[in-house]
């Protein structure tokens, strides 16, 4: 009888040890090393269990020629790079790896909306490119964080993190997300609102945790960021396509966003001719001292990188041995 096979459709590619320790005598592993869902064309329609990072997605065309397929695990909290709807009408569980990177994300999260906030990265780069006036005023108007509004969309398991970080720098932390229950503000110490605009017309920073969904894709845009005051800061370490990122150059050089913080973008990795992309490597652009982009990297510590591999592999022996399955998302 053949064993069972276990591919990892992208973003790893080394000796897979991890994934071997865990399917030893079980399955064999093959890393594809993807970069787009036409890669995977006669490579991963007779595998038994998927693993996918977020290089690229599994739509119905591709879903449609699986043929024995037992789970499809998404290495990674989002889960809408794959057509999960399609999936469960073909009776193949969709799981997500939820717990594997919280701190990393929530430290970066805080990381960058201090860098932001307390000029940082302004000061970093004015006075790398002109080193006189060697004074504090460059970077003015910075303002005090303790009592200021910590404003959080989605208070999940890593905007939980990110709002306790936040509470113990004495920052006065609200929250937005319709799904949470009655009485998690209290047991959090934090405070819930009740729309979007409510949050972002009182947040100083305004941090983004939330799924993307038809909801919540580009709930961020020009519109909507003129709710916030003006000089507040934005960090996403969400999902790119939750902020319309063009307006971004534009609320930046009007003074509505004193900064952004983007460890996520929409496309990965971006146009040469994004907008955001071509402020953000623009000297003479407002936003190149007031942005920082980073490259999906958020989630990454050497700790965070073994664990989400390791879950995402033991997940796949639980389908293929017959285990109740965890964090089914469909």
């Amino acid at each position: 009888m053949q064993m069972p096979h276990v591919v990892i459709a992208d973003f790893i590619n080394d000796a897979l040890e991890i994934e071997r320790d865990v399917l030893d005598g079980i399955a064999t592993v093959e890393a594809l090393d993807a970069y787009g869902e036409r890669d995977l064309e006669g490579r991963i329609d007779k595998a038994d269990a998927i693993m996918l990072y977020h290089n690229l997605g599994l739509s119905a065309s591709t879903i449609n020629r699986l043929t024995r397929c037992r789970l499809i695990v998404r290495c990674g909290v989002g889960f809408d790079n794959v057509d999960h709807a399609l999936a469960r009408k073909l009776g193949i569980p969709v799981a997500n790896v939820p717990d594997y990177g919280t701190e990393e994300v929530a430290d970066s999260a805080i990381g960058m909306a201090l860098a932001l906030a307390r000029g940082f990265h302004l000061y970093n780069l004015r006075m790398r490119r002109e080193p006189d006036p060697w004074m504090y005023h460059v970077a003015s108007p910075l303002h005090r964080l303790r009592g200021r509004v910590f404003g959080i969309v989605g208070l999940g398991r890593i905007g939980t993190a990110t709002a306790k970080r936040a509470l113990s720098m004495g920052m006065d932390v609200r929250f937005f997300d319709p799904l949470k229950p009655d009485g998690y503000d209290k047991a959090n110490g934090v405070r819930r609102v009740e729309t979007l605009e409510e949050l972002m017309r009182e947040s100083h920073v305004l941090s983004l945790h939330c799924p993307l969904n038809d909801l919540s894709r580009r709930m961020i845009n020009a519109d909507t960021l003129q709710w916030l005051p003006t000089g507040s800061y934005l960090v996403n370490t969400a999902r790119g396509d939750v902020v319309d990122t063009a307006a971004i150059p534009d609320a930046i050089a009007s003074g509505r966003l004193a900064g952004a913080a983007f460890d996520v973008l929409a496309e990965e990795p971006p146009s040469p001719t994004n907008p955001l992309l071509a402020a953000w490597r623009d000297p003479s652009h407002p936003a190149y001292e007031r942005l920082i982009v980073n490259p999906h990297s958020a989630f990454y510590s050497e700790e965070g990188l073994s664990d989400m591999r390791l879950k995402g592999a033991e997940a796949c022996r639980r389908a293929l041995t017959g285990q109740p399955l965890r964090n089914v998302i469909n």
